[in-house]
């Protein structure tokens, strides 16, 4: 079977209007739906914003059912899809402890603990609006100044926004967490091994109880308020991946560590480059629909998820791009600031760092970054976040020791008036 990019898109577009005409509707018997009730996450009790093998289910829905997250954006902001009726002139200030609502967790009838969930998401529609941040912050934190606030108008094709004029961002939803509950032996082993890391002096999110929910179990009275894991970085069950691929038509596939499996969603981008790199993708709440199936004998997925989908959801979203290679090169007695907690005298006094594929991606930002400057006329802040929402970091080689290579590739279609 051909199957091809309209025809994916075609796909999509019927559930919607299926959607849209009442033949699939959070009403409809055969549809459970999750989230988006209550001003924010704590108010929403299909909403939760931790992980822990005792958050209760918010829902229950068997294999093959339709379910509806309905998701709010990372930093719980903009409120539900239903909810956006207006421009956001500005953000509320949202405690960083409440990143990043998602709506469930569901149970899965009839999945157990050592069971494969495979969740294959069947439309994304997107809400009205979104916002992307980039600064002092994110992959290249020492090279960017300042910060900067992007509010983005979004509608089925594309993004656009007064503060980078001349861009437009095509739609490529996806969440950026797709995950399941930890069971009790793996909430133990992933504590201990990030609180090593953080005594080591490691870039690490502890258990924080500020904003967490559920509050009765993660927030500061919580009974488990030291063991809740945070949604900053993915694990085995998945969590944060931030893969631009898992759109509409992908299948993941992930481990079932509890009763129920526990599934949630969270974290919606309309659309982000590879590397997400300023710290953000263009952010939004948005409405997913998704059927599970339960696998017994799967694949091992002990390192983390797989997914499977149309190829051509890897493609860029442009009939022409600009690539900027990088290699592991820096200048003597520089220090890559996610190396520091090494404190090591061999790292400062070395031009030339042994296969560091993160020295090499970081270059190649660095080089897109100037382009954008350079040819497009936009500043070091609006560069990094166009860098984070559209361009592709890929590896292009990891055996040419010491220089393995990244590529920065930077879809052209994007400027509008180019």
């Amino acid at each position: 079977m051909n199957i091809t990019r309209n025809t994916i898109l075609a796909s999509c577009l019927t559930l919607t209007g299926l959607i849209n005409s009442g033949s699939i509707s959070a009403a409809d018997n055969n549809v459970v739906t999750v989230g988006g009730t209550g001003e924010n996450c704590l108010e929403d009790p299909g909403c939760v914003n931790r992980l822990h093998p005792d958050i209760p289910m918010a829902a229950r829905a068997q294999p093959g059912q339709t379910i509806l997250f309905r998701a709010r954006d990372a930093r719980d902001s903009l409120g539900a899809v239903a909810a956006q009726t207006t421009e956001p002139e500005e953000l509320s200030n949202r405690n960083f402890g409440a990143v990043h609502p998602m709506a469930g967790p569901v149970f899965i009838e009839g999945a157990e603990a050592g069971d494969v969930l495979k969740v294959t998401l069947k439309n994304i529609d997107p809400g009205r609006y979104a916002y992307t941040s980039g600064g002092s912050s994110g992959f290249i934190p020492d090279l960017v100044d300042g910060e900067l606030l992007v509010i983005w108008r979004l509608n089925r094709d594309y993004a656009e926004t007064d503060d980078i004029p001349g861009v437009r961002i095509p739609n490529a939803s996806f969440p950026g967490v797709i995950s399941t509950m930890p069971g009790p032996n793996q909430l133990r082993l992933m504590l201990e091994r990030e609180q090593e890391l953080a005594d080591a002096g490691g870039s690490v999110s502890l258990p924080f109880p500020d904003g967490a929910s559920p509050s009765d179990l993660c927030g500061p009275n919580g009974t488990a308020r030291s063991e809740c894991l945070r949604t900053i970085p993915p694990r085995e069950h998945g969590g944060n991946m931030d893969i631009r691929y898992l759109q509409a038509g992908v299948s993941i596939y992930l481990p079932c560590y509890v009763a129920g499996c526990g599934l949630a969603i969270g974290d919606l981008h309309f659309a982000q480059g590879d590397g997400e790199v300023s710290g953000t993708a263009i952010e939004m709440s948005a409405n997913v629909w998704a059927t599970t199936e339960i696998i017994k004998d799967g694949p091992d997925l002990s390192r983390g998820p797989h997914y499977e989908g149309p190829s051509q959801l890897l493609d860029i979203p442009s009939r022409r791009f600009y690539a900027v290679t990088g290699i592991p090169v820096k200048n003597s007695g520089e220090v890559p600031p996610d190396m520091q907690y090494l404190n090591s005298d061999v790292v400062a006094g070395l031009s030339n760092l042994s296969n560091d594929i993160n020295l090499a991606a970081r270059n190649a930002i660095d080089g897109i970054i100037n382009y954008i400057m350079t040819t497009y006329g936009y500043n070091r802040n609006q560069a990094y976040i166009i860098a984070s929402v559209a361009v592709d970091l890929r590896i292009s080689q990891l055996v040419d020791a010491p220089n393995v290579g990244v590529t920065a590739l930077l879809p052209l279609d994007i400027f509008i008036d180019n």
